[in-house]
């Protein structure tokens, strides 16, 4: 079994070597396709960046009435908090409220006069909510409306919830991102289907220069297994050299966008990323790269091995 596996191994081997060009055409191909793959996984996480930042810009707040009492506030923040919908939850006084609005109207005199002229703070202390998913926050409103239902008239906690005014502009988010992840992710499988069958008749149109070699090993009673394994060894080898030349080529072009992903991404470095994921970019692309070697040498040479 060992001596056979070790002769499969050689013939592979020597195959590969011997067929410099084919095996060089094979992989040019299957660097190709891993190179699309490997970008498109690249242009999906920056996809996920972009929407994960517009997300983070969008949110809801809780304003609390100047009256209200400051353990009714924390046990409201605390029922929110623990909203398992709920991403964060921003608490600001009413005197980090104020110290704000002096801050932002630093430069407006009459605001600032206005503000003096008040016996107390006017402003309201507030919590400002953000969702896991921009599809959540309707969920989050219902159940902060329902806790202001059930408050007192004569003494209410809750004086606004800015839901209903940000709620065209949530459900506009929520269409984009779901349209966009629809459509990357067709755009994803169409690439990667090109780019199999490509590869699969590249391997195939490799396999055929050797179809009076196959030929003669059938006349002299080989096993099919004998015949195929030393074309899957190619694919396997094909794959390989494949998914290192992708990571070679990625690293370079990574490295130049890097700062300029980092500047328009919000501080996402695209070769900080390849670097930090390096292993499973690497399995991956290494991977499918030698699954599609193999299985587009086992597929070719099976047309062969029926005649």
């Amino acid at each position: 079994m060992l001596t056979a596996l070790r002769r499969i191994t050689r013939a592979g081997f020597v195959g590969f070597w011997r067929s410099a060009y084919v095996s060089l055409a094979s992989i040019f191909v299957i660097t190709i396709t891993l190179f699309v793959i490997g970008s498109t996984m690249f242009i999906s996480q920056l996809l996920d960046t972009s929407l994960k930042t517009i997300q983070e810009k969008v949110d809801i707040n809780v304003y609390f009435d100047v009256a209200a009492p400051q353990e009714e506030v924390d046990a409201i923040k605390a029922a929110v908090e623990a909203l398992p919908e709920v991403s964060s939850v921003t608490y600001t006084s009413r005197e980090e409220a104020l110290a704000k609005y002096r801050e932002k109207n630093k430069n407006n005199e009459i605001a600032l006069q206005a503000l003096a002229e008040l016996d107390e703070n006017p402003l309201e202390a507030d919590i400002a909510i953000q969702a896991k998913e921009t599809s959540q926050y309707e969920s989050i409103s219902r159940f902060i409306e329902e806790k202001r239902a059930a408050e007192s008239v004569q003494a209410p906690v809750i004086s606004k919830v800015t839901y209903n005014d940000n709620k065209d502009s949530i459900d506009t988010l929520t269409t984009i991102i779901d349209a966009v992840e629809r459509v990357s992710f067709a755009i994803m499988v169409v690439l990667i289907i090109a780019a199999v069958l490509i590869t699969f008749n590249t391997i195939r149109l490799a396999i055929y220069t050797a179809r009076e070699e196959i030929s003669i090993m059938r006349l002299v009673g080989a096993s099919n297994m004998f015949i195929r394994g030393p074309f899957m060894v190619q694919g396997f080898m094909y794959g390989l050299v494949g998914g290192v030349f992708a990571l070679l080529i990625l690293y370079p072009i990574t490295a130049w966008l890097g700062p300029r992903t980092e500047e328009f991404f919000d501080g996402f470095n695209l070769l900080t990323y390849f670097i930090n994921n390096f292993s499973d970019i690497f399995l991956t692309l290494v991977g499918i790269g030698i699954v599609l070697g193999l299985f587009s040498s086992i597929l070719a040479v099976a047309r062969y091995l029926r005649v």
